[in-house]
């Protein structure tokens, strides 16, 4: 398991994207709308890991819901595992709350489920595995 992404809930892409453009020294790799979560997703490359930018684009959507009630800011941690379906069978029997029971199509080419921030001290955690 390794820590794939950190996800960011934002306002405005372009705004955000010059930022971690000229933060990073180094533009985004990729931008892609996810209609099943309502968002468009921006990549940064960091290292081995990534920055994902989340920017609403359906006033309903989770990540907009984020920002009326706490801002823009860091939204989620994403680990990258090898087996989903096993990581969420052997989190949901140690107790952890599970958002997605069954994986679904996410950015970047994943398979994507989220565990409740109630049961991970206010942090919503992402697990992904690549699609094969």
């Amino acid at each position: 398991m390794k820590l794939e992404h950190i996800g960011i809930a934002i306002r405005n892409s372009a705004d955000s994207e010059k930022i971690f453009a000229d933060l990073l020294g180094a533009d985004s790799y990729k931008s892609e709308n996810v209609e099943s979560e309502g968002v468009k997703t921006t990549f940064f490359n960091v290292g081995e890991s990534k920055i994902e930018l989340l920017q609403a684009l359906d006033p309903q959507s989770p990540v907009a819901k984020f920002i009326e009630k706490r801002g823009e800011g860091i939204h989620h941690l994403a680990f990258e595992v090898e087996d989903i379906d096993f990581e969420l069978n052997r989190l949901e029997e140690l107790g952890y709350q599970l958002i997605h029971r069954t994986p679904k199509d996410g950015a970047d080419n994943k398979r994507i489920a989220f565990l409740h921030p109630k049961s991970t001290n206010g942090v919503l955690i992402e697990l992904c595995q690549e699609k094969t």
